[in-house]
């Protein structure tokens, strides 16, 4: 592959698709889907497609394990989406339900929510515990 080149997974259909590094700021479309690769919107990922979104993100990943019933997780929602769109092509941000992928909010050991995980290249580079405002997301992400 070209140095200049990234390999994004597309998170709606699975497929991965090359994209120039330059571009990936510019809200790139899936090749085979036409939906955005990373469009500024947190993306609801689970157990069937987290691995492949993350593994193949040539940005930083910021996950947020949250739950349906969680108040502080519901309160934290909207910063989580500000701070997306301010990220939009420099960070990818995720929403794991915990309640309804258990593996892995065990896998990343997670005992309270809302907890924000930071991954570079698939690997944990820091953590963050309660709900926060999207400009300490927006600092944790681009960390």
């Amino acid at each position: 592959m070209d140095t200049d080149k990234l390999l994004i997974a597309c998170p709606h259909c699975g497929v991965t698709n090359r994209v120039p590094a330059a571009r990936a700021a510019e809200s790139p479309s899936c090749g085979k889907c036409g939906k955005p690769l990373l469009d500024g919107h947190p993306l609801e990922l689970g157990d069937a497609n987290f691995d492949a979104v993350v593994a193949a993100s040539p940005v930083p990943v910021l996950v947020d394990f949250w739950a349906p019933w969680c108040g502080p997780c519901r309160a934290m929602a909207p910063a989580f989406a500000d701070a997306a769109r301010q990220l939009g092509g420099r960070a990818l941000l995720v929403k794991v339900n915990s309640d309804e992928s258990p593996a892995l909010s065990q896998r990343f050991g997670i005992r309270s929510i809302p907890t924000l995980v930071r991954l570079q290249q698939g690997r944990e580079t820091q953590r963050q515990s309660g709900a926060v405002s999207a400009a300490a997301i927006v600092q944790l992400a681009a960390a």
